[in-house]
């Protein structure tokens, strides 16, 4: 007698009751796996992309904002820092290097930031064509950049002001596409990267080609005899103490802001962990009602099937068999519901992702499979002994002479 096959007729007699259960305990589990891939993948994302930056100094205002819009450009700038003030601070003996940064222009959405070499340094990027910028306007797409825009080392674009799509083009003066990165699978391939300079010439009235001319500084802070500004400076300490000193001079003795990128990201984590320990909640009480429909469905069957089981006994079956049958079509329901809710997890997340190309979680990979998924067909699978035990005990005591006579 093949078990197997007779536990998978049973549920196929029953085509409908089946694929309701299914279908209910998949989307559960396809909440859960959705939020388990967003959350590592999430967390990962931003520990990659803060890595090597110990402080960002900018203008004051919300250190969330400061950081999210530094280091992981999903946010608006707090405002611009002078740069003599920023200079005066970045000469302090316990910062080992600074690198500033300008931002403000946008091309398409992506963003245009203005650095030196430093910043490419940081990512360890490396090029599929060209090299880095030497003159203002000469700029170095991110990877995902050259993709979208279709651009290559020659191109010339014109930039906009803003950081929305839609806004007032720099038609004055258009970039020069000198380099195009090769994938780096973080916050770079969406940017579009040149020289403070370059953000600094963009925005005079008289700009002329001395200036196109010049050599760019770079690294270090831009060389200039104007008063001009910078957005932010991303700061590497030179040892532990910095992290307890540094940040508490620069907030009380001057005009700026020093945020730390690990204790805003981990504020952060906490803030969207109870989103997070929300939806999952929900998640589980669906899963829950799922079993409960697996366990009404195998005992309400039962109580229809105790002529077919009496007869199996007689043809031979233990009531070990009987057990089993009852047992292993809880297991089937869940563990089809599980592949399923996998699988829509997955989907659910490649979907985000075709629609947020310039989000933070445009870099996330749709179709990878992680530790954590185990445990979720492992607590699907628990749900079905479960919710079949009771069934398949009342098969296990079910008595020949009595249902024949019946």
């Amino acid at each position: 007698m093949n078990i197997f096959k007779l536990s998978w007729k049973y549920l196929m007699d029953k085509p409908l009751s089946t694929g309701l259960n299914i279908l209910l305990l998949a989307l559960g589990l396809s909440i859960i796996t959705v939020l388990l891939l967003i959350e590592e993948q999430f967390e990962n994302k931003m520990n990659k992309d803060a890595s090597g930056i110990d402080l960002v100094i900018g203008a004051k205002g919300s250190p969330l904002q400061l950081v999210l819009s530094s280091v992981y450009h999903i946010d608006f700038p707090t405002g611009n820092i002078p740069l003599d003030e920023a200079k005066s601070v970045s000469r302090n003996r316990l910062i080992k290097k600074a690198i500033p940064m300008g931002l403000g222009d946008n091309f398409g959405g992506f963003r245009i930031v203005g650095s030196n070499h430093d910043y490419l340094e940081l990512y360890d990027v490396s090029f599929n064509s060209g090299n880095a910028w030497n003159k203002p306007f000469e700029v170095v797409l991110g990877s995902r950049v050259a993709k979208e825009k279709g651009l290559k080392v020659g191109d010339t674009f014109v930039g906009s002001h803003g950081i929305a799509s839609a806004s007032h083009e720099h038609d004055e003066q258009a970039y020069l596409v000198v380099g195009v990165l090769a994938p780096s699978y973080n916050v770079i391939d969406q940017l579009i990267l040149t020289s403070i300079e370059s953000i600094w010439y963009s925005h005079d009235e008289d700009f002329g080609k001395k200036k196109l001319e010049q050599e760019v500084e770079k690294t270090g802070f831009p060389k200039t005899d104007q008063a001009r500004e910078l957005t932010t400076v991303l700061i590497s300490y030179r040892n532990p103490i910095a992290a307890v000193q540094l940040p508490r001079l620069i907030n009380s003795r001057s005009s700026l802001q020093a945020a730390s990128p690990s204790f805003e990201i981990s504020r952060l984590f906490e803030l969207l962990g109870i989103g997070i320990a929300l939806v999952q909640g929900l998640a589980l009480v669906i899963i829950l009602i799922a079993g409960l429909g697996i366990f009404i469905a195998l005992y309400s069957s039962l109580k229809q099937r105790n002529y077919d089981l009496a007869v199996m006994r007689v043809i031979g079956a233990s009531k070990g068999q009987l057990f089993l049958l009852i047992l292993l079509e809880g297991i089937l329901l869940t563990f089809i519901g599980a592949l399923a809710g996998l699988f829509l997890g997955h989907l659910f997340l490649y979907l985000l992702v075709m629609v947020n190309e310039q989000g933070i979680i445009s870099d996330f990979k749709t179709f990878v499979f992680i530790k954590k998924e185990w445990w979720v067909l492992a607590y699907a699978l628990s749900v079905g002994v479960l919710a079949s035990i009771i069934p398949a005990w009342n098969a296990y005591r079910t008595q020949i002479a009595g249902q024949l006579t019946k």
